[in-house]
């Protein structure tokens, strides 16, 4: 049985950084089967999914070196070791509205999510954490006033809890490129339009005043650009004459929890694979 590891490197770009990191793979005798890579404003993240056959990784060498390469290279450089087979740990992210994190919890309850392992809710507020309780998972709030110190704690909680993806159920925060960098196509949120149309947090108002005839929703994986990351799930609706804005708002909030649960099962059961900004299963 072979062993897994996603290795993140991250830190301005310089020449030689792809070849360093693949060539140290190289000498322990990792097999590289996948590998991204980006340089955005000066910024370099690449994501490398690297596997051993059978006994051959030497954990405590693989981390020793690439730390050692981290070092040299002035980069911050992570790695996450996953056995085959195993659950993805999965973080919910919440602010204050209930209905996709309640959708998601029932899901857990029924076993319509078994590939995935709730590791826990994660939120700006305390009002949702009456449900995490109830659903046993640990609940923590981190205030979010000053986004760049938010996000550290945040990303040293995912570290401390193994996390795998995350979850935005209806988490109002914008993250930043520096923390959507370290789970690329691994954030899965929900927004509610048909993107791209009607980014942003109006979007629901921006339809109505628009006259749209039909408004949806739209689940995809999170980008450094805002409502714009490939879209994994869609789902609308036709708007009856005299709708009022209240009344649409309902009506997307339940597509939003149905959609956002189809998005996450689809990534937990298929193979997601997104090439030049489009999802396709493989």
């Amino acid at each position: 049985m072979k062993a897994l590891a996603t290795i993140t490197v991250i830190g301005r770009d310089k020449t030689g950084v792809v070849a360093r990191v693949t060539h140290f793979l190289f000498e322990q005798k990792g097999n590289i089967e996948a590998l991204e890579e980006q340089v955005t404003r000066g910024q370099f993240s690449m994501t490398v999914q690297t596997s051993w056959p059978g006994r051959s990784l030497d954990r405590r060498a693989v981390e020793r070196g690439l730390a050692v390469l981290a070092d040299e290279l002035e980069m911050e450089i992570t790695v996450r070791f996953t056995a085959p087979r195993r659950r993805q740990r999965m973080a919910l992210m919440v602010t204050r509205e209930p209905h996709c994190l309640e959708k998601l919890l029932a899901a857990i309850q029924a076993g319509k999510l078994r590939k995935a392992e709730p590791a826990l809710v994660l939120s700006n507020r305390r009002d949702l954490e009456p449900l995490a309780r109830k659903a046993r998972l640990p609940f923590v709030h981190l205030p979010w006033e000053d986004r760049a110190k938010a996000e550290q704690q945040a990303l040293r909680v995912l570290a401390q809890h193994e996390v795998d993806f995350v979850v935005l159920a209806r988490f109002m925060k914008i993250l930043s490129a520096n923390f959507v960098w370290r789970f690329k196509n691994k954030i899965i949120n929900i927004h509610p339009s048909l993107l791209p149309s009607f980014p942003g947090p109006q979007a629901y108002r921006q339809a109505y005043e628009q006259g749209v005839k039909i408004i949806g929703v739209s689940a995809h994986f999170v980008t450094m650009n805002l409502d714009e990351g490939p879209i994994i799930a869609q789902s609308c609706f036709a708007v009856r004459p005299g709708m009022t804005l209240r009344q649409i708002v309902a009506a997307g909030q339940k597509l939003e929890a149905q959609t956002l649960l189809k998005a996450v099962q689809l990534y937990l059961n298929k193979r997601l694979d997104v090439h030049w900004g489009i999802v396709k299963e493989v």
